[in-house]
Formats: C-alpha cells, sequence, structure tokens
C-alpha cells in the first residue's frame, strides 16, 4: 500500500492508491509505530473503508490500528447522514465495548497489603469467561427495557446513582434504540449475560495514580497521584455479537439492491436512509445501551467488594465514574467540513470519542499502564473528535499462545507488581504484555498531534481476566 508522510505524526495513503477509493487515508503515526503498522493489512482495510458511498473527507486511523474485521481497529470514518451508507463492519462485533474508570478516596499504601484479597474477591463476585452467565436475571420484556434505558434503567434498580450518569457517554442510553430490531437470538443471548465481563481483552483492574501530567485537569476528575482506581473494560457480550453477525447478512443482502459495490463484503452496508440501515441503527444503539447497563453493574458489584474487603464504608471507599466511554459504535454528530456544518454519522470502531475537555480513558496491556486524556479542539478539526482507544495489538491471540509456551505469565505478573487471576492458561497468555504495542507510544503519538492531552498515568496492581 502507497503511503506518503505529509507530517511527524501523520500519513497518507493518496486516493488513486486502491480502486475505488473516494477519499484518501489518513493515519496518526510516527515512524516506529508506522513500521508496525505496515506488518498486517490494517492499511489495505483502511483503504477499503475509503471506498464507502457518503464517506467525509477522509478514512481514518489512530496510532493503535490493526487489521481487524472490514475496517481496521482504530478506524474512523465519517458519512453524511443524507447521502451515506452505515456498516456494521465499520463498528465491530463488540458493540458499544468501551472503558470505564472509576476513582476512589483510597491512597495505594492502604491498599497494597489487601491486594490479592481484593483479586480473588473481585474473580469469585463477577462472572467471567466465554458465555459467562451474568449476575442480573432478565426476561425478554425486561431485557428490552435495558437496551432502551440502558445505564439508567440499572440505577433505577439500586445499582449505583444518579451521580454515575452525569459522567458516562450519552449518559449512558443512546437515543434512537429499537429492541423490536433485535433479533430473538440476540435476546436470548442477551437475557443471560448482563452484569458480567466476558473473555478476551475483558477485565477489571485495581490500578494507582503513579504520574500526574496535568495537575488542574487531574484535580477536577478526582485523580492525585497514590490514588487508587478501578478500570472496567467490556461491551455488549452475545447480545451486541449477535445484532453485528445479523446485520452483516442483512446488509450483505442489500448491496445489489443499492447498487453498492465493496471491495471486502466485510464492509457491506445499506444507505442511512433505507429500512435495513433504520432498523440495524435502532439494534446498534440498543445493544450499546445493554453494553452501558453491564458496566453500571459491574461497577456497582465492585463497589462492594471493596467495601467488604477493605473494610471501609461507601463514604470511605469514596468511589466515583470519572468517565465511561464507548469504542465501537456509530453517531450521529454535527462537524465542519471545509467550512460547512454538516450532520455525520461517525463510525468508531476501537477508537474514543475526545470531545474538548472531555475525559478520554485509554487502557494499555496488564503489565505496564494505562492513561487517563482529555480531548481538544483539534480532534474536532483533524479526526471527527476521536482518539485512540488502547494500545493496540501487535500479536494475535494465537501466536501470543504459541510465544507464552513454558512460561507462567502469572508469575512474571507478580514480578511487575500485578496479582492476576484468570480462568487458565490461555486467558493469560492471549493478553501477556508483548501482545501489545506500549501504549506510553500511542499516547505519546495523539498528545503531540493534539487530538488529546495527557491528563495521568495508571499503573496496574491487580487484575481478572475471562
Amino acid at each position: 500500500m502507497r503511503v506518503e508522510q505529509v507530517g511527524p505524526y501523520l500519513w497518507r495513503i493518496p486516493p488513486d492508491a486502491a480502486p475505488g477509493m473516494r477519499v484518501p487515508g489518513l493515519v496518526v503515526a510516527d515512524e516506529p509505530l508506522m513500521r508496525q503498522i505496515r506488518t498486517d493489512a490494517a492499511l489495505a482495510q483502511l483503504a477499503n473503508g475509503a471506498t464507502l458511498p457518503g464517506i467525509v473527507r477522509a478514512a481514518l486511523a489512530m496510532p493503535d490500528i490493526h487489521q481487524g474485521y472490514g475496517l481496521p481497529v482504530g478506524g474512523v470514518v465519517a458519512t453524511d447522514v443524507r447521502s451515506g451508507v452505515v456498516s456494521p463492519g465499520a463498528i465491530g462485533f463488540d458493540i458499544n465495548c468501551g472503558v470505564r474508570l472509576l476513582r476512589t478516596g483510597l491512597e495505594a499504601s492502604a491498599v497494597a497489603p489487601r491486594v490479592s484479597a481484593l483479586v480473588e474477591a473481585l474473580y469469585a463476585t463477577v462472572p467471567t469467561g466465554v458465555g459467562g452467565r451474568g449476575s442480573v436475571s432478565l426476561d425478554a420484556r425486561e431485557l428490552g427495557r435495558v437496551m432502551a434505558d440502558g445505564a439508567g434503567w440499572a440505577v433505577g434498580r439500586g445499582h449505583g446513582t444518579r451521580e454515575d450518569l452525569e459522567a458516562i457517554e450519552s449518559a449512558g442510553a443512546i437515543p434512537g434504540a429499537d429492541p423490536e430490531a433485535v433479533s430473538r437470538q440476540a435476546i436470548e443471548r442477551g437475557v443471560r449475560q448482563l452484569g458480567s465481563l466476558g473473555s478476551g481483552n475483558h477485565f477489571m483492574e485495581v490500578q494507582v495514580v503513579d504520574e500526574v501530567y496535568d495537575e488542574a485537569v487531574a484535580a477536577r476528575l478526582g485523580l492525585h497521584a497514590g490514588g487508587v482506581t478501578l478500570m472496567i473494560h467490556t461491551g455488549s457480550r452475545g447480545l451486541g455479537h449477535q445484532v453485528c453477525t445479523d446485520f452483516l447478512k442483512t446488509t450483505g443482502a442489500a448491496l445489489a439492491r443499492y447498487g453498492i459495490s465493496v471491495p471486502d463484503r466485510q464492509l457491506a452496508c445499506a444507505p442511512i436512509d433505507s429500512p435495513e440501515a433504520r432498523a440495524y441503527l435502532g439494534a446498534m444503539r440498543a445493544a450499546a445501551n445493554f453494553a452501558f447497563a453491564n458496566r453500571q453493574v459491574l461497577a456497582e458489584a465492585a463497589r462492594h467488594v471493596f467495601e467488604r474487603v477493605l473494610g471501609v464504608t461507601p463514604a470511605g471507599l469514596a468511589m466515583r465514574v470519572v468517565y465511561d466511554v464507548a469504542h465501537n459504535i456509530a453517531k450521529e454528530e454535527e462537524h465542519d467540513v471545509d467550512g460547512t456544518r454538516r450532520r455525520l454519522l461517525v463510525h468508531r470502531k476501537g477508537a474514543t470519542r475526545a470531545f474538548p475537555g472531555q475525559p478520554v480513558i485509554v487502557p494499555g496491556d496488564m503489565g505496564r499502564y494505562s492513561f487517563v486524556l482529555v480531548g481538544t479542539e483539534a480532534a474536532m478539526r483533524e479526526t471527527f473528535g476521536s482518539t485512540c482507544h488502547g494500545a493496540g495489538r501487535v500479536m494475535s491471540r494465537t501466536a501470543a499462545v504459541k510465544a507464552a509456551r513454558g512460561r507462567r505469565i502469572v508469575d512474571e505478573l507478580a514480578q511487575r507488581g500485578v496479582v492476576a487471576r484468570a480462568a487458565g492458561f490461555q486467558s493469560l497468555a492471549e493478553e501477556m504484555p508483548e501482545a501489545y504495542k506500549d501504549v506510553r507510544e500511542v499516547v505519546d503519538v495523539v498528545h503531540r498531534f493534539g487530538i488529546s492531552t495527557r491528563v495521568a498515568r495508571l499503573k496496574p496492581i491487580g487484575v481478572i481476566k475471562g
């Protein structure tokens, strides 16, 4: 794939680099990260994304980009709501896979002696693993309410407080959800999984703020050096996966009907004003709201574990949501395009919204660190208000398991000061630190490019995996 460097942190795939491209591809990266990015099919997938009808300005990629399904993970595509399309593959299977950060009033020195007990209690309390059954019992009717009301449904049933909703993207419920557009099979999966973490790269992590870069913003967010935080990374579980599966078939069948040709059927799409797209968007928003509710339930369960294991009162724990952001989502937003205000459908696939002043939570790997950033005005100009969402993989899960043979990852993490608990060897091997880019390098790029700025760094001390 032909790529031109157009700035210290920006690269361009010209629109004549691949057949059918309507706009260029733009990659936010420095030279070392670009060398990693070139090792898989991510750039070719970004060029494919640039062929989508109605795409505006460019197909964008963040520095954590890596090969995915259809659009690369780390990709951002905006289409005009009047003339563009929606593509389930440009959003992803784990709809609203996202991350929530909670701060506490506890100091690391007080928690350190009890970290092992805390991790064991979290693992015993929080359902994990592939197909793991959730902690909340639902029937189909009640699931419909979850999909309509999101995190607000959970708060209304005692899982947290109204204050939590103020620190969640879209207040924890995206308008326009249509539970009726969700298939019976997706519902059958969803009724069993609310309040579960899942597997893969999903985790719950106890952390310490080990470096503060912006004291004023950190104070506004309730973060200070030595303070204890909790990060939760999970999404819509089997419900969201099934929604994506269902509508990939629906949009694939609709391509010929609307005269659309795509270079990769994983990017199957439909015009935004079509019945197929309206149904998908309604179902996608419903799955996203399920994910917001899921993280809300898990956060409240974790609150109770902290109180019980550490022997603190709710007031003493003082656990509050810093922010909760979606990674795999499409949202209608207004952006300036060549001096004109336009209504766009912004697909973020493994990317985070980064509106000015908004907290951005960027998990790394379980052996090094994660970051808190804030969005900027530059992100609105350059990337449709978007930034990176994590470190980005450099090894497939299969390659990571192979590389971990003969090693004890749990002991290696312990040597780094991290207590880890997981279902078995494979869960930790797939997610070992070497399987990921160094998130510090990713964050340095978005900070220097100006689309989000560093606030604080978080060091893991305990983690549970599926």
